[in-house]
């Protein structure tokens, strides 16, 4: 369990670097796009993020 659980953690560190590695400028955008939202905003996409999750993890398994 713990291996998957670090798998999944390293996993997420790439998939989080490849946007800063190929393009920081449209990051930096992106970044500042975002710290603009509103609070609700950012939550119903923290929710609907959470939610495709689960629910990819549950097709997958």
């Amino acid at each position: 369990m713990w291996q998957d659980l670090l798998v999944a953690v390293a996993l997420l560190l790439v998939i989080e670097g490849v946007m800063p590695f190929l393009s920081p400028e449209a990051l930096r955008r992106a970044l500042l796009l975002i710290s603009q939202m509103n609070d609700n905003a950012l939550r119903f996409t923290g929710l609907t993020s959470m939610v495709l999750g689960v629910v990819l993890l549950y097709l997958i398994h």
